[in-house]
């Protein structure tokens, strides 16, 4: 090639070093990439390496550690590497999922960066040939008094609400955390399922030397360029600066892609499909020709542009929203444009598929990028980088946080349910449509959503959780404790728990503190998955969440699917009849360690979390479905932040209806958060207590459901009282 044609690094202001200082690269890093050209590269071919070698991309300081995870499984049809996680739901259907962070864009601008961030994760699945049928998303802001947090929150929610609901696909679930460890740095990670034909699955594989190589959905702009590499930085007082890396959004769009897309893969046109995600054209480019073992050649003349004057190097690295990179079947060309026309999208015949093993792209009649495929993802750095575990925190004693004098139980029970962490979260989840389609069985607000599949009697259930209170004390024990979570959440609406996708939020990699974090989450959520026969299917990593070297607490998200065979037996929390006994499965020994009584009460995090126990978690809930699928049980509820009481009064609170709890207890025995325990209603208690002792499950008799006070003792309290503190708080927050 003409290197006087191409702009060149050393052409650049600055030269060389301020590009890697601009794109995250490291001078080692380049070195390799010099080894790998032969020759000094161009800024386009400057571009397309650093993106390629982003920890956003590239995964250099995590994947030698998510390989130990495991990934496979009878339900496993396609296991991570692909845009999404497939498992075998039967009868001929595959269930299509994964979650991904926004968070450094949602951090710089709140609206756009959370609703590109749905917007991405839904392409992830449609990708694979799945109509995508729910949304979740689990959400970290700062301190309720951090001066940002309002604001965050207003544009955040409105973001994922905006873009999800003008889509059509249901948002059914979440969570939403306050800690001031995310004043500088909030987490936004959203989740999508979907439903595919399991033989119809699409995957990103290039194939056919000659096959064209086609661009769909809308036109390529400036936003988003350098987005991956922003997302591989630490944020300092200048990240506001960053705000032109932000993608802009148009969900409208993303319906008829998601169409168009869908109505193109009924016909035998596609050889591969790739979503323009993080490094845009570049990776979905190079993604596509090395796992095919192949070349690409990309004309950028022919790519949709929506402003002049683009560079190679911009459109390369542009990461405007909504579009696909496609391998099609020789002549099938005029079919595909045809439907993309009809839908009012882009459709541009940009490249095709060679056999010399390198990305050839020109601009201008310039070739501006001429260098092999594979070494961009092979010889792609790969670190394992220096770790220190965390320091093991001592067991909390119970006897030094008795209930603090002058307060009662049911007082302290108030208090915590107006918490920011525990307070209802209906003010965000109203603003999402979680009943579009109007196959929603359970909702927000529910231990595990659950949505009816169309034409079946089955439906799936899905859940997102991490406790990251536990994370920061143990990773170990952390990680375990945010699968279960997700495993108890599913078992409790009477789902079968099937795989789980991940979002690995942690800081800076570099510092063996950190890293440490991040090796103990995995190695619990690996010894939990194996336990449960739950595999892993797909995941994000979200790396560098630090502010002025301030880390976020590690908070690696679980994501869970399960299927329930027949949608007419779930379950919810609710009480819902005068009578019913109430019932605690599981021990309770009043583990108060990193609680929330500990930190609402006495304002104290600290101590050991609670210990996991993975052999009683797979006996508890497998139990817990044979007796909500032989209907014995009518409310099930799973025990987790604020421990016995606060569960108890959430079942109240959902079926407004009162109980009478007939056993006395200390602050820890009703606030402690023991693992592996549910709440159980039923109007059979001698034939539940008899399967229970028969299956050696160990249960505790609570109490009757009746009136409409939560008794204890001599306290009672109207269960209409805690729902207004329960409801008050987000409301009054956010007004």
């Amino acid at each position: 090639m003409s290197q006087k044609t191409a702009r060149r690094v050393s052409d650049e202001q600055g030269g060389v070093e301020k590009l890697l200082t601009d794109h995250g690269m490291s001078r080692e890093e380049y070195d390799v990439f010099l080894g790998i050209l032969g020759r000094e590269p161009t800024l386009a071919e400057f571009g397309v390496a650093a993106a390629m070698g982003s920890e956003h991309c590239s995964y250099k300081s995590t994947k030698v550690w998510l390989k130990t995870l495991p990934t496979t499984g009878p339900q496993v049809i396609c296991g991570p590497g692909e845009n999404a996680g497939v498992i075998d739901i039967g009868d001929g259907q595959a269930a299509v999922f994964k979650m991904e962070s926004h968070n450094h864009p949602s951090f710089i601008e709140p609206y756009q960066g959370a609703g590109t961030g749905v917007g991405g994760i839904l392409r992830d699945v449609f990708t694979m040939g799945a109509r995508p049928i729910a949304n979740l998303n689990a959400l970290r802001f700062g301190s309720v008094d951090h001066p940002k947090t309002k604001s965050l929150v207003a544009g955040v929610v409105a973001g994922i609400g905006g873009y999800g609901n003008c889509v059509g696909v249901p948002t059914v679930g979440g969570e939403t955390c306050f800690h001031a460890s995310y004043n500088g740095n909030i987490l936004v990670n959203a989740m999508t399922v979907g439903v595919a034909d399991a033989n119809r699955i699409f995957y990103s594989k290039a194939a056919g030397v000659g096959n064209p190589v086609v661009y769909v959905g809308s036109k390529t702009g400036r936003d988003g360029i350098k987005g991956a590499t922003m997302a591989s930085g630490e944020f300092n007082e200048d990240s506001d600066a960053k705000k032109p890396t932000v993608q802009v959004g148009d969900p409208f769009t993303e319906k008829l892609l998601l169409e168009a897309c869908l109505e193109l893969m009924a016909t035998d046109a596609i050889v591969s499909i790739q979503d323009m995600g993080a490094a845009g054209l570049t990776s979905s480019a190079v993604e596509m020709a090395s796992k095919g073992g192949l070349g690409i050649t990309l004309d950028l003349d022919k790519v949709p542009l929506r402003e002049e004057g683009m560079s190679a190097y911009e459109i390369m690295l542009s990461e405007s929203q909504e579009r696909m990179l496609m391998v099609l079947k020789p002549g099938c060309e005029a079919e595909a444009g045809a439907i993309f026309k009809k839908w009012e999208l882009d459709f541009a015949v940009i490249g095709v598929l060679t056999d010399t093993g390198r990305i050839v792209c020109t601009r201008d009649g310039i070739v501006e990028i001429d260098m092999p495929v594979a070494p961009l993802v092979e010889k792609a750095p790969m670190y394992k980088r220096p770790w220190e575990p965390t320091p093991a925190s001592e067991a909390v004693k119970v006897e030094d946080y008795p209930l603090p004098s002058g307060q009662t139980l049911l007082g302290v029970l108030t208090k915590m349910l107006a918490s920011p962490d525990l307070c209802s979260k209906r003010w965000i989840w109203e603003q999402y449509d979680s009943l579009v389609r109007a196959n929603t069985v359970q909702g927000p607000g529910a231990d595990a959503a659950v949505v009816r599949l169309d034409g079946t009697k089955k439906a799936l259930a899905m859940t997102a959780d991490c406790t990251s209170r536990y994370c920061v004390a143990d990773p170990v024990m952390g990680g375990r404790q945010a699968v279960v979570e997700t495993w108890r959440n599913l078992c409790a609406v009477g789902a079968t728990p099937l795989a789980v996708t991940d979002n690995m939020n942690f800081g800076n990699p570099e510092k063996p503190r950190i890293m440490g974090q991040f090796v103990g989450a995995v190695q619990g959520i690996g010894e939990a998955c194996r336990a449960l026969s739950y595999p892993v299917v797909s995941g994000n990593c979200s790396l560098y969440n630090e502010t002025n070297g301030a880390p976020i607490e590690p908070t690696p998200i679980i994501g869970g699917v399960g299927v329930i065979a027949d949608s007419s037996k779930a379950i919810g929390m609710a009480f819902s009849r005068e009578g019913e006994t109430v019932y605690v499965l599981g021990k309770t020994e009043g583990h108060i360690g990193r609680s929330l009584y500990l930190r609402e009460v006495f304002g104290k995090e600290e101590g050991a979390p609670p210990p996991v126990d993975l052999e009683a978690e797979r006996r508890y809930g497998d139990f817990i479905r044979l007796m909500i699928d032989a209907q014995k049980v009518s409310a099930c509820h799973d025990i987790s932040d604020g421990g016995l009481l606060v569960a108890v009064a959430e079942m109240a609170m959902a079926g407004a209806l009162g109980l009478s709890l007939e056993i006395g207890g200390d602050a820890a025995f009703w606030f402690g958060e023991d693992q592996a325990r549910y709440v159980v209603t039923t109007t059979d208690a001698a034939a539940f207590e008899k399967t229970a002792r028969d299956a050696d499950i160990p249960f505790t008799k609570l109490g009757r459901v009746g009136g409409s006070e939560l008794c204890l003792g001599q306290e009672r309290i109207a269960v209409k009282a805690l729902s207004d503190a329960h409801e008050g708080f987000l409301p009054k927050f956010m007004a």
